[in-house]
């Protein structure tokens, strides 16, 4: 079976350097048959931006799991959370949000698998945030220490603009990020129930214009996205037709244009696929 090995790194670096030079590009791959492992500036850390929506999610299983609450549960559609610096009250508002439906839900309630869909699937802002006062930033970190990463900082919701002003902010880099994708998808994560449902509702991901656009439409990718000014982020689980699995996260700093960065995202994953399935798309 094909597989990322000898020159791949090269090869890697020179697709990076077709998309130009100020930028900064951290990779990381790990083939989920062979164990094959490969990694380009995979211990550079990065604001996480949305991608660290996918910690919470597992730290949402394992409490339903532990019986803290079911995810049918209905909660609370709250938009009003304390800071990280100082407690104070702060709102995140629908026009820097990439999901506006839940805002016209606030004062009424909403399931926790809902609010976990939205998170994922849509990158819900505001999901995310009634989701981190359920489970709470340390012990998200805490997990993510337990399944082997050492880079995971998840310290706040989304924009708690006093937190970010202060320096405080979610960070990772693409080794942790591929290692909670496999994780997830050799069922280390949570339970194998709560791993396939987690992958599942990655799979349904609305936004799919970095790895997915790079592989075969008879992929499967379930994967996370994260997008910041300058920040273009995807790492996820790619599932080929013939049963390979890979895990793959590709992180990008410092591209103006979120189409470049995008581009520059799915022409990694097509040569990662390539390399590692065979064949070409």
């Amino acid at each position: 079976m094909p597989h990322p090995a000898g020159t791949l790194p090269g090869e890697v670096e020179r697709v990076i350097a077709r998309h130009g030079k100020q930028r900064l590009i951290g990779v990381a791959f790990h083939h989920l048959g062979t164990g094959t492992t490969f990694s380009v500036n995979d211990r550079e850390r990065f604001h996480a931006a949305s991608t660290m929506k996918v910690p919470v999610m597992i730290q949402v299983f394992r409490d339903a799991e532990a019986g803290m609450f079911g995810l049918d549960d209905s909660i609370p559609v709250v938009n009003t959370f304390p800071s990280l610096v100082d407690g104070s009250p702060f709102s995140v508002t629908p026009d820097d949000d990439s999901d506006t439906t839940l805002y016209g839900r606030v004062g009424g309630r909403a399931t926790v698998r809902e609010l976990v869909e939205l998170m994922i699937t849509v990158s819900s802002n505001l999901a995310t945030n009634i989701l981190m006062e359920r489970v709470g930033a340390g012990r998200v970190t805490a997990t993510m220490r337990e399944l082997g990463t050492d880079s995971i900082e998840v310290l706040r919701g989304v924009e708690d603009d006093k937190a970010y002003e202060a320096g405080m902010s979610n960070t990772t880099t693409a080794r942790d990020l591929a290692r909670i994708a496999a994780a997830i998808a050799q069922d280390r994560a949570a339970s194998p129930p709560a791993c396939r449902e987690m992958e599942a509702v990655m799979a349904r991901q609305r936004f799919n214009d970095g790895i997915p656009a790079g592989v075969p439409s008879d992929a499967t990718v379930a994967h996370k996205t994260g997008e910041i000014t300058r920040i273009d982020h995807d790492f996820g689980i790619v599932t080929a037709a013939n049963g390979t699995r890979y895990a793959l996260a590709v992180m990008v700093r410092g591209l103006d244009s979120q189409d470049s960065s995008s581009a520059l995202i799915a022409d990694l994953s097509r040569l990662v696929y390539e390399r590692a399935v065979g064949g070409s798309r």
